[in-house]
């Protein structure tokens, strides 16, 4: 796995909202199993503390069979890479710190995402040069993304991703149903939350979820 460029397919978000951090590592490595090619811990709530110890389970319980981001957190990050080599970098949104300054903290090797909604977003993310892969969305409404109060739907998300210059994963109230919608709007994958680490069985919903997004090529 080249860390800058993983598997965008079936991007599993590890919410708190819908998963506990201890059960983080373990919806993780199930995810991964199921051909999750990116997993993202969401903490907002949590004790810094927690959020890092969880952190370092999931790397560990991957071992780099997906690639292992944060959303936000670029401290959590950092210190996390002390302990293992399991992690890979960090998601921003557009009030977080700038990506310009998340990469010169984070390296030149560390996976950098960034959150858009429009194609103005899109086009100044690329020409920043330090990004390497957007999230945009949110496709339909979802308490995850109360930021986005008009959900962008499959025709918005495609005329996002047609300014992109960057790959593209959507984002926003997303299941199964949508991995052809998704695609055929032109993006290179689809992040979820509830479909997979709110699923009873994680490793086959991952599954499921990268088979409809093969069938809709």
């Amino acid at each position: 796995m080249n860390p800058r460029t993983p598997d965008l397919r079936v991007y599993t978000v590890v919410d708190t909202s819908v998963a506990s951090l201890d059960d983080a590592p373990r919806i993780a490595a199930a995810a991964a199993a199921g051909g999750s090619g990116i997993i993202q811990l969401r903490a907002k709530d949590s004790a810094t503390r927690d959020v890092l110890a969880a952190f370092i389970a999931m790397g560990e319980a991957l071992a780099g069979r997906a690639a292992l981001v944060i959303d936000d957190r670029v401290d959590v990050y950092l210190a996390a890479r002390q302990a293992t080599e399991h992690v890979h970098g960090v998601h921003v949104g557009q009030s977080d710190l700038p990506a310009t300054a998340v990469r010169a903290l984070i390296g030149p090797d560390a996976i950098l995402g960034l959150s858009a909604a429009t194609p103005e977003q899109v086009r100044a993310a690329a020409a920043l040069g330090v990004v390497d892969h957007l999230g945009v969305g949110a496709v339909h409404a979802t308490p995850t993304k109360k930021d986005h109060p008009t959900p962008l739907g499959y025709d918005g998300l495609a005329h996002v991703v047609a300014a992109s210059a960057l790959p593209c994963v959507a984002i926003g109230g997303l299941s199964l149903p949508d991995a052809a919608g998704v695609r055929h709007a032109g993006a290179a994958g689809m992040a979820v939350v509830r479909a997979v680490a709110g699923a009873a069985d994680p490793e086959a919903a991952a599954a499921q979820l990268l088979q409809a997004w093969e069938a809709a090529a």
